[in-house]
């Protein structure tokens, strides 16, 4: 089994599912008392938030590649950064190490395509909504994005920000993101990707009319796909 290398703390209550997602599936594919082989190197997220806050990502970047470098030294095989908007700095977090990073919008991505959709909404920081790293790496694939409007995408990042980084879920937030995605669908998303780690916190398929796309999920089972690959060969 290979060594998964999370990079994680941003949130860690985001962080918290991917390692028990993680744990989660290589016991339901493996059996028995099975469980992941993980590296997780946890940042102080209050310092990337404000690296965020103030526009240098640069730097925040450089930090995330120092601890992607960590990993691969202390035995990872491969990485998953464990937040979305944290790919904005994909490229230099790849450029430090030797090992590959799985692209959390390449997993969603291959999940939509699947499910034969090719426009789809978009939720998550005002950084992935409103920026282009995130919508750009889903038109590679042929993925059309819908995004909210100015004062739901205003809405969608005050919830994250403010309450489920902090492990708040209040059910009026949750009746908030069921309009939100109700709007986005009658713009005419034929799906909603939850393109933030925390908001699968607060809402998943029952709160849609259209199929949603959980990266989190999505991103351990290609993750897990990856550290079994000796396994199933054998």
């Amino acid at each position: 089994m290979r060594t998964i290398g999370m990079l994680g703390g941003m949130s860690w209550e985001s962080t918290a599912e991917y390692y028990r997602l993680t744990n989660e599936l290589v016991r339901e594919q493996l059996g028995g008392v099975h469980s992941a082989r993980v590296l997780l190197d946890s940042v102080d997220f209050a310092d990337i938030e404000a690296l965020q806050a103030s526009g240098q990502w640069s730097r925040a970047g450089e930090l995330i590649a120092a601890r992607a470098r960590a990993l691969e030294l202390a035995g990872a095989d491969l990485l998953v950064l464990c937040t979305n908007t944290m790919h904005k700095v994909a490229e230099i977090v790849e450029g430090a190490v030797s090992i590959p990073l799985l692209h959390i919008a390449d997993t969603t991505a291959t999940a939509v395509r699947s499910a034969g959709l090719t426009r789809i909404g978009l939720l998550g920081t005002a950084f992935t909504m409103e920026q282009d790293f995130y919508r750009d790496r889903l038109a590679t694939h042929g993925i059309a994005t819908i995004v909210p409007d100015a004062d739901d995408r205003a809405t969608v990042h005050r919830v994250i920000y403010d309450e489920l980084v902090r492990g708040v879920v209040r059910a009026g937030s949750r009746a908030a993101y069921r309009e939100v995605i109700q709007r986005l669908v009658s713009r005419g998303a034929q799906g909603v990707i939850l393109g933030c780690t925390e908001i699968e916190l607060l809402v998943g398929a029952d709160d849609s009319p259209v199929p949603v796309f959980a990266t989190t999920r999505l991103h351990v089972q290609a993750a897990v796909a990856q550290a079994l690959i000796a396994e199933r060969a054998g």
